[in-house]
Formats: structure tokens, sequence, C-alpha cells
């Protein structure tokens, strides 16, 4: 079974993006196990706050290195895991790390509110840092939603057909989709290539790749 231990201030984020399709599936048939924490749980004051003003001065606030190190150490107990954290200033995510993430056991997903996080916790805590794209979003709950459907992808038994994997586009170097078609065979007006209504899975096989999709 490969473990997500996922921790944010907003935990209900967390469950609505694991609570359907086929994470949940894959969590309900044992195949991953996904655990979220509360991060305020993990707090030393009455309060539950989990930031404070930075030092120095500036805009917003700076999530404190208390809590998460706190329900670091907490999940830890349970066993070890690989600490990651989603960060605007890292190395982005793609399908080569996906497979590479893919094939642990363990991950412990961060995610960071505010203007980020004490260097502090960063520099002791965190194993690797992951971007998912050149943007800022309100906080990291969608990149640990992005990251658990990626690499909960490629782990056996999650999708049912393997197929389906293995035609990704990015599965492998340079790979890309090819358009796809289905029910009604007119619609507006314009028809399905006549090649996929014709039973020659050779033609099918050529045609998909001669037309597969590109950036180009």
């Amino acid at each position: 079974m490969k473990y997500f231990s996922v921790v944010s201030i907003f935990p209900e984020l967390i469950n609505g993006i694991t609570g359907s399709g086929l994470l949940r599936k894959a969590v309900d048939n044992g195949i991953i196990n996904i655990d979220v924490y509360d991060l305020r749980d993990y707090t030393d004051n009455k309060h539950r706050k989990t930031d404070d003003r930075p030092y120095g001065g500036g805009a917003g606030m700076v999530m404190t290195p208390e809590p998460l190190r706190n329900v670091v150490d907490h999940i830890k107990k349970k066993g070890d895991g690989q600490v990651v954290l989603f960060s605007a200033y890292a190395e982005k995510l793609t399908q080569k790390k996906v497979k590479e993430h893919s094939t642990k056991d363990h991950h412990i997903l961060i995610c960071g509110r505010y203007e980020g996080i004490d260097q502090r916790f960063i520099d002791k805590y965190v194993d690797v840092e992951i971007s998912i794209g050149d943007y800022v979003i309100m906080g990291g709950e969608l990149a640990a939603g992005v990251f658990m459907e990626s690499v909960g992808r490629m782990i056996e038994g999650v999708v049912g057909n393997r197929e389906s994997v293995e035609t990704d586009s990015f599965y492998i170097d340079n790979q890309y989709g090819y358009p796809q078609y289905t029910m009604p065979r007119d619609f507006e007006g314009v028809g399905v290539p006549d090649v996929l209504l014709s039973g020659d899975h050779k033609k099918i096989y050529e045609w998909r790749e001669k037309n597969r999709k590109s950036r180009d």
C-alpha cells in the first residue's frame, strides 16, 4: 500500500479532492491510504495559531515552524516518509518525476499558505520542494491534489486498464495523445474519421500515430 499524509490548515479542501473518483476508489480498495492532518491541532497556543508576522517586516504572514515540526514528528512515529513542500521556487513536477515518486511508499505533503513557511523548518525537515507551475495559488492544497492524482495514477491497480496509463501523454518522452471520438457519429455536421469506423486495427494505429497531438 502507498501512503499520503497531507498537512493543511484547511483539511476540508483535501477531503473534497480525495472524496470521489479514482483516488477514493483506490482508498476503498486498499491500494492507497490518505490521512489528512489539521495543522491547527498541533499548535501549542490556545488560539491554535499557525502563523505570525515576518521578522524584518513585509506584507502578509509566515507559517511558524513549531506546529509543522510537531505534525511531522507525529506522522513519522507511525512510519518514515519523504516530506514534500509545494513551492513556487522549486523544480517543476514532470511525468518523469511523477514516475519516480510513485515508487516511494510514503509521502508527507505540506500545504503552505500566506507568504510562505519559516525557512528553518524547510532547511531541517523538508526533503524535496515541488512546483506545479510558474504561477501562484492561494495555498498548497490544490498542488497536493495534483501530486496525489498524478502519482496515484502510476500506482498499479488505481486505473483499471493499464493501457490507459501507458498511452498517456508524457508517459514516455515526447509521447502525446491523439484525437478521440465517440457517439454520435455526426455532431453538428462533422463526422468521425472513416478509418476509426473501419475495424482495421493496423490502419487505426497508423492513423493515431500520424495524428498525435503536439505543442508545435
